[in-house]
């Protein structure tokens, strides 16, 4: 018999703790937390992983993680003159 193979349909409990982990560390933050390219990362995979939620959350925690972004994201003129 070979091992025990696991679910491949997330648990909407644990997509929950990782996104409102992540919003949370977003809330406290100054600066966004990642460099470029993760932050790429999650701005594609934090509103897919909603998809395993409740139309109602999932759509209230993807506002929420945009809000924070913008929030935390430095504007076009400043990454200019950051060069």
């Amino acid at each position: 018999m070979t091992a025990a193979t696991r679910s491949s349909t997330p648990q909407p409990e644990q997509v929950r703790a990782k996104l409102t982990g992540l919003l949370e560390t977003l809330k406290r933050a100054d600066a966004l937390p990642w460099a470029d390219r993760e932050a790429r990362l999650w701005r594609t995979t934090f509103p897919q992983m909603t998809r395993w939620l409740p139309d109602d959350e999932a759509s209230a925690l993807r506002r929420d993680f945009e809000r924070e972004v913008e929030r935390l994201a430095p504007s076009p003129s400043t990454r200019a003159s950051v060069r």
